[in-house]
């Protein structure tokens, strides 16, 4: 199974998202408190890249977002999650929901006034090319709006595996810098903290949510080796952080859309 396919069959099957993932709840809202202040059109075309259950489409519904939506998603489990729990719309808005890869795929609609995303493109093979790709699809001063996981997420999980002269399993996420290459309109990198009871607690939450999928060349740990992370962990108090990375994108009103090929 390629590592695409891995990554969309864990989150389609992720257990209890809703139930574990707190952070990713509150990246959300403070992503759309953001988005809602931007000088948005007054019917603006959306497009959201990894909707998962619906945190982001649900919260920026609450901050009075209208226009015309197309809510996305690489697993359609989730897709339909998001659909299920969507309020009612009403005539400032439309909500059309599909499958999509946000990386590579090529979504129906564009241009956009704007592309959001929210904890989702750290499981791009390459988050700043396809947030240049995604560029393209901006109507001029269209906004594209994001969160992601930078390098230092996880440090502390990481830090116990290299404490025993272990290799981690967590994929590896872009540097801040090459979004900087980009010249954001904003780039903010933001330490969240989230602590465990225990470290089975942290690996149920992390299975929870589907986030569990290893770097393509990891191999599993045995079971001595996991019991001898999971120890070291515990010796930290069991904290996690998530190097939450806020990249801004806004096209300039002067710049004529000019359909990718």
């Amino acid at each position: 199974m390629s590592q695409r396919n891995r990554i969309r069959s864990a989150f389609g099957s992720a257990p209890d998202y809703e139930g574990h993932a707190r952070i990713q709840r509150d990246v959300a809202a403070t992503l759309a408190a953001r988005i809602a202040g931007l000088d948005l059109a007054p019917a603006p075309r959306v497009l959201e890249i990894g909707c998962g259950t619906g945190f982001l489409t649900r919260a920026l519904i609450e901050r009075g977002i209208g226009g015309d939506w197309l809510v996305t998603d690489i697993a359609p489990e989730m897709v339909e999650r998001c659909r299920a729990a969507a309020p009612p719309c009403d005539a400032s808005r439309t909500l059309r929901f599909a499958t999509l890869d946000g990386e590579h795929g090529t979504p129906e609609g564009a241009p956009f006034d704007l592309i959001c995303s929210s904890l989702a493109m750290q499981w791009f093979d390459d988050t700043p090319a396809a947030l240049a790709r995604l560029a393209q699809w901006l109507a001029p001063g269209g906004h594209l709006v994001i969160t992601t996981l930078g390098p230092r997420s996880f440090g502390e999980w990481r830090a116990a595996h290299a404490a025993q002269g272990i290799a981690p399993g967590t994929p590896a996420f872009a540097a801040v810098d090459a979004f900087a290459t980009l010249s954001p309109e904003t780039l903010i990198v933001e330490d969240v903290t989230e602590r465990h009871p225990d470290p089975r607690s942290f690996l149920r939450a992390v299975k929870a949510i589907g986030a569990g999928t290893s770097a393509p060349s990891h191999r599993p740990l045995t079971p001595a080796q996991l019991r001898s992370v999971m120890a070291r962990f515990a010796q930290s108090g069991c904290e996690v952080t998530y190097e939450v990375v806020t990249c801004h994108l806004h096209r300039a009103t002067t710049f004529p859309y000019v359909s990718p090929q």
